[in-house]
């Protein structure tokens, strides 16, 4: 069975809820201060984006129950900064987001073949969960499959994660039975894949070619759309294996959302930048 995509694979997609949002701000403009923003500066940015002000200190809450926030003041401001786990988090996606990995036909496939005991079924599941992340699908129970170009990826996350006592990985070559783009289509969903990415291109097309049509800078205007097309571009990445072309239906519409995303980054990256500036310079120094 592939591994599937999820409705809530979907809703983290597709960006819509507040607290992916606040992730994707402190992600692309807290760590450049220190990982911390201020609570009144936080409240201007999100309602920038059209989230009131008890959705974000809910959301606020939530993050922080998750271990990824935590309450900081600096100069006798309320703020919030990122975790060790949240950074980690953030450091890893910095790869899968902003580059295009993507395999090579005779790069050849890295297997990952693991047993996790039934009295470590947390270690099983979070096992599964992060091969997920890393774009491996399933052979079968207990063998998992991706690009071989993740491996050295794959073994940073499973030693950060703990994990490397109950996995083995092996280089492989596909050599029978089936033609290889048959069993690609069983290791992975990839229809659900691309109706994802045709979700993308369908929202976001029309976002370029307004943008192309500008002929001035609104910094607002620019952060609101960056932080929601990355926003709905950053859970993407993690669901592509960055399969070898040749092995992808044709007219494969994770081309044509890549090529959206990456433009869209280098027209909006800049003037965003300049309007989170703009508002931390302006922040009132209060809860």
């Amino acid at each position: 069975m592939p591994v599937q995509v999820t409705a809530e694979d979907l809703a983290e997609a597709r960006g819509t809820r507040p607290r992916a949002l606040i992730v994707t701000i402190y992600g692309l403009y807290a760590r450049e201060a220190g990982g911390w923003l201020s609570v009144s500066a936080l409240i201007r940015l999100m309602a920038d984006l059209g989230v009131d002000e008890p959705a974000v200190r809910s959301s606020i809450s939530r993050l922080k129950r998750r271990g990824l926030l935590v309450a900081q003041r600096l100069d006798a401001a309320a703020g919030y900064g990122l975790s060790d786990q949240a950074r980690a988090i953030l450091l890893e996606g910095d790869r899968r987001i902003f580059e295009r990995p993507r395999a090579a036909g005779e790069d050849g496939w890295l297997v990952a073949v693991f047993s996790v005991p039934e009295s470590e079924r947390d270690k099983r599941h979070q096992l599964r969960s992060r091969l997920s992340w890393l774009g491996f699908g399933t052979v079968a129970s207990g063998v998992w499959i991706a690009p071989a170009h993740v491996e050295p990826q794959a073994r940073d996350v499973l030693a950060s994660s703990g994990l490397t006592g109950y996995v083995d990985l092996f280089r492989a070559r596909y050599l029978a039975f089936r033609p290889e783009p048959d069993q690609v289509a069983s290791w992975w969903d990839l229809d659900a894949l691309e109706r994802m990415y045709e979700d993308f291109v369908s929202a976001y097309g029309p976002v370029l070619t307004r943008w192309r049509r500008r002929r001035r800078d609104d910094d607002a205007a620019a952060f609101a759309d960056y932080v929601q097309v990355l926003t709905h571009w950053r859970r993407l990445p993690y669901l592509d294996p960055g399969l070898a072309p040749e092995l992808l239906p044709a007219d494969w519409r994770g081309s044509r959302a890549a090529d959206i995303f990456f433009e869209l980054n280098e027209r909006l990256a800049p003037a965003a930048h300049r309007h989170v500036a703009a508002v931390n310079r302006a922040a009132p120094s209060r809860p």
